[in-house]
């Protein structure tokens, strides 16, 4: 009767253990997650942010609140995110600018990429186009080049902040094809496209998602885009490369970082969760009608993106001479 007993009280004793452990891993997230946008809303980085969560909170029931926090060409979204209590309470959505471009332009940035977040989920990737309004002068980019070259620091060009890829996509492209074209930084893509449709500056250099509508809308016209193959958003634009300018290759990527020493399980849960979205032929027809190309990647192939990108932008901004106070 004794050990009978004995092994009722064990067996009693194990359940809770067993049945606990599991109720403990599959809590999160147990409250609204803020997904940090380190731009203004309209943007691309914005616009992808809110799909994601959108279909986050319709798939899983969760409850995920983008969270606007745009400035210095997103540097302060990211600080704000690498500042946050590691818990995965606080997500954001980082992309190549603020991530690895940015930490080589500025010259006293808060944070460290590589050791104040961690990589949770890639979620797509977008050329940079050369956008004009349409019925700008330039037809061609070729029409660029040479009024650049007729009277230089004339042509002008908006971006959606100092720092970022796609300012440095215009500065590289000032050295491919030895023209000085001037830079006019904007805080976000909005306000600068609103100044190029309006014929305040001539050119924009965007990502597709941000200037795709409009050139939809016919009120833009696409000249070339920067990647190395044409983007599937703008099959007819030629890439710079094409144009005569060999090896050209600028595009810019967007993911979800965590604040680190978030927890892996976390970081999993969020990864499987994402990857799940960017599987479906409604999420890969929603990130490419916005001009973007979907691509899911696991944590360590994401962490190691960023970190081979980080070294790679190094030297690309120390050699475009390109610095931030």
């Amino acid at each position: 009767m004794i050990r009978r007993h004995f092994g009722t009280l064990a067996i009693a004793l194990a359940l809770p253990l067993a049945f606990t452990a599991p109720a403990q891993a599959q809590s999160y997230p147990a409250k609204p997650i803020r997904m940090v946008v380190p731009f203004p809303p309209g943007g691309g980085t914005d616009i992808l942010a809110r799909l994601v969560a959108q279909k986050l909170t319709e798939a899983n029931h969760w409850t995920v609140v983008p969270d606007n926090r745009g400035g210095a060409g997103g540097t302060i979204g990211i600080a704000e995110a690498a500042r946050a209590a590691p818990t995965g309470y606080d997500i954001v959505m980082g992309q190549k600018d603020n991530m690895v471009v940015a930490p080589w332009l500025y010259k006293n940035l808060s944070y460290n990429p590589v050791k104040d977040l961690t990589a949770v989920a890639h979620v797509a990737y977008t050329p940079v186009v050369i956008v004009t309004q349409a019925n700008s002068k330039f037809k061609t980019l070729d029409d660029v080049v040479k009024a650049a070259r007729a009277a230089p620091d004339t042509v002008t060009y908006g971006s959606p902040g100092n720092g970022t890829t796609i300012h440095l996509a215009g500065e590289i492209f000032n050295s491919a094809a030895q023209i000085k074209m001037r830079h006019v930084p904007y805080k976000g893509s909005n306000a600068a496209m609103m100044d190029v449709l309006a014929g305040n500056v001539d050119l924009m250099v965007s990502s597709v998602p941000s200037a795709l509508a409009q050139i939809k809308a016919g009120k833009l016209r696409p000249l070339a885009v920067t990647s190395a193959k044409r983007s599937t958003s703008l099959p007819e634009t030629p890439t710079v490369a094409e144009l005569g300018y060999k090896g050209f290759d600028v595009s810019t990527w967007y993911g979800l970082f965590v604040p680190a020493k978030t927890p892996k399980d976390v970081i999993a849960t969020l990864n499987t969760e994402v990857n799940k979205l960017l599987a479906t032929p409604e999420m890969k027809a929603a990130i490419i009608a916005q001009g973007a190309e979907p691509q899911g990647m696991t944590p360590e192939q994401f962490e190691t993106l960023l970190k081979t990108d980080y070294e790679k932008w190094k030297g690309i901004v120390q050699a475009s001479g390109a610095t931030i106070e």
